[in-house]
């Protein structure tokens, strides 16, 4: 039998910034070039965006991407990016057939751009675009469940050597990034994240606990202060569905703008 392609889910850093080699991405940078060595390179990439919310699930079916510059004030350059790597409309086609068998319609977009959620980090583990990437949107509304479920539906292609990726933030409150470093906030801060590290990784829950507590991750410590709104989290959550609860290894794990910031992956 085939070896399963990774599970990934990625902190994608502020907007340009890691494109732009900002000091204090320096090690977001250094992870995510290096993170395709290990594994084997995958016949594409489908990249869940913080950055692209839809009434239903959406999947972008064309055969080239145009570029969403969904981010304002930072310098001339960072409108000027590409990331040409090509669509492919069959592995639309099987992510919509995926989510169809069971239950859930799917829509096929074909005129979005690559947002920076998706081209930020893409252009740092695949700068030669030489590998196709499809990106597939979050659900409004913001419910954990069904994001969880999302994730189950997707599970298959991980034998398409498939290499999914949720890319978001583990903390994502820009008043408190803003704010620069203040102890009470960083406290808090890390609260959440040493209950999102425990629950991820511990072998003292079974998948099915851990889907359970992420489900109700609103109940954890600090939880509404680390995500005032859930978007940057919830690609995580459609990673914990497609390996059905699975316990994560801890891939990174640094201090990012003031806070700390984890990303996981599954193999």
């Amino acid at each position: 039998m085939a070896a399963l392609a990774p599970v990934l889910y990625l902190p994608h850093g502020g907007g340009p910034l890691p494109l732009l080699g900002d000091p204090a991405h320096a090690g977001l940078i250094r992870f995510l070039r290096a993170l395709p060595a290990s594994y084997p390179a995958p016949e594409a990439y489908v990249v869940v965006s913080a950055h692209w919310e839809s009434a239903l699930p959406a999947v972008y079916g064309g055969e080239e991407h145009p570029m969403l510059f969904d981010y304002y004030g930072f310098p001339p350059q960072t409108y000027e990016y590409r990331y040409p790597a090509a669509g492919d409309p069959a592995l639309a086609a099987t992510v919509a057939a995926c989510l169809q068998a069971q239950g859930l319609r799917c829509l096929t977009e074909t005129a979005r751009g690559f947002d920076h959620g998706t081209f930020v980090p893409m252009l740092l583990l695949n700068p030669a675009a030489d590998i196709p990437c499809v990106q597939l949107s979050l659900l409004k509304g913001l419910h954990a469940d069904a994001h969880i479920a999302l994730g189950k539906a997707l599970q298959p292609l991980r034998r398409r050597n498939v290499v999914v990726i949720g890319s978001g933030m583990s903390f994502h409150n820009l008043e408190a990034v803003w704010a620069g470093p203040q102890p009470r906030l960083r406290e808090a801060s890390d609260r959440f994240h040493s209950w999102l590290l425990h629950t991820l990784s511990s072998a003292d829950l079974t998948p099915e606990q851990r889907l359970q507590q992420l489900a109700n991750w609103e109940q954890a410590p600090f939880a509404r202060f680390a995500h005032p709104r859930a978007e940057h989290l919830l690609p995580l959550h459609v990673c914990a569905g497609m390996v059905a609860g699975a316990p994560a290894t801890l891939l990174f794990d640094e201090e990012l703008l003031h806070h700390k910031v984890a990303g996981f992956g599954w193999r």
